[in-house]
């Protein structure tokens, strides 16, 4: 059995730091073992301006552990008033790396998304002729529409109408959760690519519900059946370069998790590589964890991948702590459910 694994260092294509304390908690369990991330702007107010992006990286930046090599990739969270003009020079001056779509209330603090894609078309043929990537939380929010419906729904209605409109754009569909997704996704000539979570190839709405409502495991996309969580690991695990890790590790405290409306979102920064390493070996493709986390990812961004690498070993249960101390209280870590023997060596 191995037992030692080499790679380059992973990125992670789907990032939320948040600010303030918790951001200055947060960011070394992902500058440990990343070397890029791509972060999201929907804190409150919205990461919406070039001067917004530039202002958050520099808050990032001052958060960073000493001697961090980590490397931000920042976003600009797209609404019915962004100035094409703005996120042109946000892009040609290497501000920007991607621009966010969130469906007005699909998520944590999306209020201020688009409700009418047509209203935004300048701005994504714009971008389109630039080559800066839209990634789109891919969900509808018509109340008729069931939760667990609503990425298949997002692709009937919104995304392929879009992809087939400016057919130019590229598009990254973040957090795939369905088999409808991945279908899509592999269907699509060129210029779409997705991202996969940590959590999603380990859960299941069971997981959510069964026993009791667990908080912890309540995300957006909601976890869906089980036949679409064998689905993602399918994907995740086939080595096919449209599909790359992001993990949406979404740090809430404690305190906004665990009431009557609790945030959604997972806290997978900590423990991200050793629960892939254990999914990847489950699944006999330990050979293709690299290309899922460190190679596919850079290469639909146009990027080249990270020059260093990282060495996991498997061991003993790696003991990771349950929670994450912040200012502003816990962040609890996720919880895969199975022992860990994964660690990223130091």
């Amino acid at each position: 059995m191995t037992d030692t694994l080499t790679l380059r260092r992973p990125d992670d294509w789907h990032l939320h730091l948040r600010d303030g304390a918790v951001l200055r908690a947060v960011l070394p369990e992902t500058a440990r073992d990343f070397g890029r991330a791509i972060v999201m702007p929907n804190l409150v107010p919205p990461v919406v301006t070039a001067a917004d992006a530039a202002a958050y990286l520099d808050r990032i930046r001052a958060a960073l552990p000493e001697g961090s090599g980590f490397t931000p990739l920042m976003t600009l969270y797209l609404t019915e008033t962004t100035d094409p003009d703005d996120v042109a020079a946000a892009h040609a001056s290497g501000l920007v790396t991607a621009v966010k779509l969130y469906p007005a209330g699909a998520t944590t603090n999306s209020q201020s998304g688009v409700r009418d894609i047509d209203r935004v078309r300048p701005v994504l043929e714009r971008m389109a002729e630039i080559g800066l990537p839209l990634c789109v939380h891919g969900e509808v929010t018509d109340p008729a529409v069931d939760i667990f419906d609503r990425e298949a729904v997002f692709i009937d209605r919104v995304l392929d109408p879009l992809r087939r409109a400016i057919p130019e754009l590229r598009v990254v569909m973040e957090h795939i959760t369905t088999k409808n997704g991945l279908d899509y996704v592999r269907a699509a000539p060129a210029g779409l690519g997705g991202t996969i979570t940590v959590h999603h190839l380990v859960i299941n709405r069971n997981h959510l519900l069964v026993g009791g409502i667990r908080p912890h495991y309540y995300c957006l996309p909601v976890a869906k059946r089980e036949e679409h969580r064998l689905a993602l690991r399918a994907a995740a695990t086939s080595g096919d370069p449209r599909f790359f890790l992001g993990t949406d590790s979404a740090p809430h405290v404690d305190a906004l998790k665990e009431t009557a409306c609790g945030c959604a979102g997972c806290f997978t920064a900590t423990n991200a590589l050793s629960v892939l390493a254990e999914v990847f070996e489950v699944e006999g493709a330990l050979d293709r964890l690299e290309a899922f986390a460190s190679l596919n990812g850079p290469a639909f961004y146009g990027l080249a991948p990270n020059p260093d690498t990282i060495t996991l070993t498997r061991g003993a249960p790696v003991e990771y702590p349950a929670r994450i101390d912040t200012g502003d209280g816990p962040v609890t870590v996720f919880d895969p459910g199975f022992p860990l023997h994964w660690r990223v060596a130091r």
